[in-house]
């Protein structure tokens, strides 16, 4: 039986592969997205095409386990990533591909000064790659901007007014970046659908913090990458990657089930809690 929860899924409740979660009340994601950060990278993963197969597999396996929701990037590969999400849409051998999710990122460097102009010719140019003239989630990828909040919050909300999302959303964000973000978009009449930000049993603060607390209290998805890193998987929408049809059919596997309150409690009690995320390492070692 098919589950249809808002923003989030409740602790009492058990994930399914027929279970979706509700964002920003336009799109309907699965209980697991699929990180595709490694796909199409050469120089930090190695990219070749024995790891295109693999990760052609992984796609396949993936919507086959009920999984349909896939999370790319403009840098990821430096555009590949989402060149291979449209190539494996059009070899996937079962129809229905049009239920599958896509979200992309834009990435605001610093002497990204022009807005709306950058978000929105970086925007399309996804969209060209990913061979589509809508994409179901935008996000920012961290807020690296010069630009105020106010700025970046105008251009995304062109985005949708434009048509070319459905649904916004940022990375990255703390708490105080994420409220700013809601509030600014709310003047235009668009919720801010999500924040993706690392969250696993080795960097709880999106949880210690209350940044979930208080995205959720605004109707503002979680979605925690890296949860791999020995990750809880409840509570919020876990984003992992897959190099392979294995990997992928691991992840589906956190399907069906979920941790006992003991089990929580015995993870959380060897929990690390380091205090800077995995993007602003990446950001600051390059």
């Amino acid at each position: 039986m098919a589950f249809c929860y808002n923003v989030y899924i409740p602790n009492d409740a058990i994930p399914t592969a027929q279970t979706k979660i509700k964002l920003a009340d336009r799109i309907l994601v699965s209980p697991l997205i699929v990180g595709t950060w490694a796909w199409g990278d050469k120089k930090l993963w190695g990219w070749n095409e024995e790891l295109n197969v693999k990760a052609k597999e992984a796609f396949d396996m993936s919507l086959s386990k009920g999984i349909n929701s896939f999370d790319t990037a403009e840098i990821y590969g430096f555009g590949e990533s989402e060149r291979c999400i449209a190539r494996y849409k059009a070899d996937h051998p079962i129809v229905g591909t049009k239920d599958i999710v896509v979200a992309t990122k834009f990435l605001p460097f610093p002497y990204k000064l022009s807005y709306p102009s950058s978000l929105i010719n970086a925007l399309r140019a996804s969209l060209d790659r990913l061979k589509v003239d809508c994409v179901d989630l935008y996000q920012i990828h961290g807020p690296v901007h010069l630009r105020p909040i106010n700025v970046i919050a105008n251009a995304l909300a062109e985005a949708v007014k434009l048509g070319l999302s459905k649904t916004v959303g940022v990375s990255n964000y703390s708490i105080t970046e994420t409220i700013r973000m809601y509030d600014c978009l709310q003047k235009h009449d668009i919720q801010l659908a999500s924040n993706q930000v690392e969250f696993s049993l080795l960097r709880r603060t999106p949880e210690t913090s209350g940044l979930i607390r208080e995205c959720h209290k605004r109707g503002i998805a979680v979605l925690g990458y890296s949860p791999l890193a020995m990750g809880r998987l409840t509570g919020v929408i876990p984003l992992g990657g897959a190099r392979d049809g294995k990997q992928a059919e691991q992840n589906s596997g956190a399907l069906g089930w979920r941790l006992t309150n003991e089990e929580i409690s015995q993870l959380e009690s060897y929990q690390i809690n380091p205090k800077v995320s995995f993007f602003h390492r990446l950001i600051q070692h390059g």
